[in-house]
């Protein structure tokens, strides 16, 4: 990634440069010509803008926005002009840290030659993500997401508020998500 964000940065430095020359080029003409004007006329007067390469500058100039365009996206790892990244959308908008299908056949305990059976080492990597929680979160977070109950049966089960229900499972994904970051066991 970053090689590629390397030859960006060479592009338009490139194209910069083309960019320059056709500008010095243009004011060098325009130079000749008012020069030549003012031999003739003794008044220094042009009769064009001397712009035969504005088409030219105006395609290169398109070019190093693109290029500018990619190399702010491949910098900050989001589309150039958005207000709100993705880490700043509603829960249910983000993408879900496990898959669910997955998940709830960890919590089924599925039987034999369903599609959703999982092996003996997924099952060991689902535990140990899950381990990191408290008994609470984990309650709220397998019901959720294995059960696939809604903020309202949970709390209703568990006694508790849906405010309370939906803060153990935010930070049950908290967890989760900075254990599948650190630990070597849930790497592939």
């Amino acid at each position: 990634m970053q090689d590629l964000l390397k030859e960006y940065k060479e592009t338009r430095k490139a194209l910069e440069c083309i960019q320059r020359r056709l500008k010095e080029h243009d004011d060098t003409d325009r130079i000749v010509r008012l020069e030549e004007a003012q031999k003739k006329t003794g008044k220094a007067k042009t009769t064009s803008n001397g712009d035969e390469n504005k088409s030219e500058r105006q395609i290169i100039g398109e070019m190093i926005s693109d290029v500018e365009y990619v190399i702010e996206w491949l910098e900050t790892g989001r589309r150039p002009g958005n207000r709100r990244g993705i880490e700043r959308r509603a829960a249910n908008q983000r993408v879900r840290l496990m898959d669910p299908i997955r998940m709830q056949a960890f919590v089924a305990r599925s039987t034999a030659g369903s599609p959703a059976n999982l092996t003996e080492w997924e099952r060991q990597q689902i535990e140990d993500a899950l381990c990191v929680l408290s008994e609470r979160e984990r309650e709220c977070y397998v019901l959720a997401h294995g059960e696939c109950f809604s903020y309202e049966d949970i709390a209703n089960l568990l006694g508790i508020s849906k405010s309370s229900v939906a803060t153990h499972i935010k930070r049950a994904q908290a967890k989760i998500s900075e254990r599948l970051m650190n630990s070597l066991f849930l790497v592939g």
